[in-house]
């Protein structure tokens, strides 16, 4: 018992209360402790100045992964499913030792997984977090399923991931450890948008007997990224040779560069079987923040005043439905504020909410480097709002104009990229060679361009959808058009027209017991205008703030 209350005071360098009770107690105690501080002492002399901080050390502090492993082999990450506190959500508690990403780590999981995440309080200063995540399901129900409970604690527990087992989500997708598909071929491009691009780079993977398992594009400000998985069309066999895997390369740079302009940004890379590979999604945000799809943005608008504030959230509710002097399309807004008294960078940011809001967030702020002390992430009907106490990893804050205007701009961009219009097109068909490069082929020849893919093969099916709109990017989309699209591609496709209200929404399927599917994205019309409860008042929030943060300045 001595021994573990030593530990603790030593870790959090209490040392002359360490002598006192090891002497007074225990002679054994005292030698172990002896022996204890030696050796962590040599640790801090490794680690520097930031040892035992949240990522806010300073001077740029080595964080040894052997001492990251010991503190969590000393308490082990405790998961806590809870059905009983709030009567319209599942909340999942997660105490563990702070360590560098852990935070996205967690709300990739629960996204992953199709879950909606309402609310929720973060706290991670000190070398260790408190994080509270208010789920539901898509259909707004608590977490009952005990093999995804399972999932969710063994996933979120470092060294227990491997054993959790493959489960299928509320939208009928299966999810594992192994999703990330590390032992497929990767071909990944960035490139100036344009009609037929992926038709194009599909037809050509199709003549190099490339099979294409799964596929996820996004467009944003005239620039886009994709990443497909591949096997060898023959084999069913990831491509490993270098001479092949160059070769392909190599075609594919040759179409996605051939209306390259001059000094345009363009990128190409295939890559073999890799573990660890980054998840897609955040690999897609980070390919568009390095091309800089974000350059383009003009200025958010700032958040104004206490967006928490009871009166305002109101407003804000108003607005977003039309009922006040806002627009019908809410506008992202950003602010960026200093608090210097305790060395924090305070970021606000109300957008309309939607699913895997929380992750696109966290994943720009993690990928330009910083890391979150402190959040609360609450959603009001249609709006959003969301606030994190920052600071670089290197433990400053942000005091340049400059960089606080990248930090507005990459955060809009990252909200904004997963943002869809047009038509959707699902679906739902038993696969085949060179079925990808078909649907592309249609949808470039009736004249349509593609804002965004997600599709993935599952057991045999590739299941997932197509955004489409004009030529020219516009939403609106012909129905002749729409009407010789299907007949082209033929069954296991479900078309959907949104924008539209219900009385003027047409439906076109060509199978009556196809279910529509909508891969948690939040995107299509019904799931963005249905106002989500407010999941209790805000007073526990006001009550923290005040008690350990007092007032902001800038």
């Amino acid at each position: 018992m001595y021994d573990t209350i030593l530990l603790c005071l030593s870790i959090n360098g209490y040392y002359k209360y360490c002598y006192l009770i090891a002497f007074v107690y225990s002679r054994t105690s005292f030698i172990f402790f002896f022996f204890f501080f030696i050796s962590l002492q040599g640790m801090r002399m490794t680690l520097g100045d930031g040892f035992g901080g949240g990522g806010g050390g300073g001077g740029g502090a080595y964080f040894d992964p052997d001492f990251d492993s010991l503190i969590e082999r000393i308490q082990s990450p405790r998961v806590c499913i809870d059905n009983e506190t709030c009567h319209d959500c599942t909340l999942v508690k997660v105490d563990s030792a702070n360590r560098p990403g852990i935070l996205l780590e967690m709300v990739q999981v629960l996204t992953d997984l199709d879950l909606v995440i309402s609310k929720s309080y973060i706290s991670s200063d000190g070398g260790w977090l408190m994080d509270v995540f208010h789920v539901t399901d898509h259909q707004g129900k608590k977490l009952t399923d005990q093999s995804l409970i399972l999932y969710i604690q063994q996933s979120l527990v470092v060294g227990r991931k491997e054993s959790a087992r493959e489960v299928r989500t509320c939208l009928g997708r299966l999810v594992g450890p192994g999703h990330l598909a590390a032992e497929h071929t990767v071909l990944e491009f960035t490139a100036a948008d344009r009609p037929g691009l992926l038709s194009e780079v599909s037809a050509v993977l199709v003549e190099l007997d490339c099979h294409v398992l799964s596929t996820q594009a996004w467009t944003h400000n005239s620039r886009a990224a994709c990443i497909m998985t591949l096997v060898d069309t023959t084999s069913s066999r990831p491509i490993v040779s270098r001479e092949r895997l160059g070769y392909v390369e190599e075609q594919v740079g040759s179409v996605v560069g051939a209306h390259r302009g001059p000094g345009e940004k363009m990128h190409v890379s295939l890559s073999g079987p890799t573990p660890g590979r980054v998840h897609s999604e955040r690999r897609l945000h980070q390919l568009m923040l390095e091309d800089g799809d974000y350059e383009e943005s003009p200025l958010p608008l700032p958040v104004e005043g206490d967006q928490f504030a009871k009166v305002n959230i109101e407003e804000r509710k108003k607005e977003s439905m039309g009922f006040g002097s806002g627009a019908a399309r809410m506008v992202t807004q950003v602010s960026v504020d200093s608090w210097k008294e305790r060395g924090y960078s305070v970021v606000n940011v109300r957008s309309r909410d939607r699913p895997k809001l929380l992750f696109d967030t966290v994943c720009a702020l993690t990928d330009m480097q910083y890391a979150v002390f402190h959040a609360a992430v609450s959603s009001h009907g249609p709006v959003a709002l969301q606030e994190y106490y920052i600071r670089r990893v290197d433990g400053c804050t942000m005091d340049a104009e400059v960089e606080r205007r990248r930090v507005t701009r990459c955060l809009v961009a990252a909200i904004e990229r997963r943002v869809s219009h047009g038509m959707r097109l699902d679906v739902c068909m038993r696969d085949r060679v060179g079925l990808i490069a078909e649907i592309t082929r249609a949808i470039r020849e009736n004249g349509l361009s593609l804002a965004r893919v997600e599709c993935r093969l599952q057991r045999q099916t590739m299941v997932g959808s197509f955004y489409v709109t004009d030529a020219s990017g516009g939403g609106v989309v012909d129905e002749r058009r729409v009407e010789a699209l299907r007949e082209q591609i033929g069954a296991g496709v479900d078309l959907e027209v949104k924008g539209l209200s219900p009385m003027q929404s047409r439906r076109i399927s060509t199978n009556n017991n196809l279910a529509s599917l909508n891969h948690g994205d939040g995107s299509s019309a019904s799931s963005e205008e249905k106002p989500r409860l407010s999941l209790g008042s805000l007073l526990w929030y006001h009550i923290e703030r005040l008690s350990n943060f007092g007032s902001i300045r800038s």
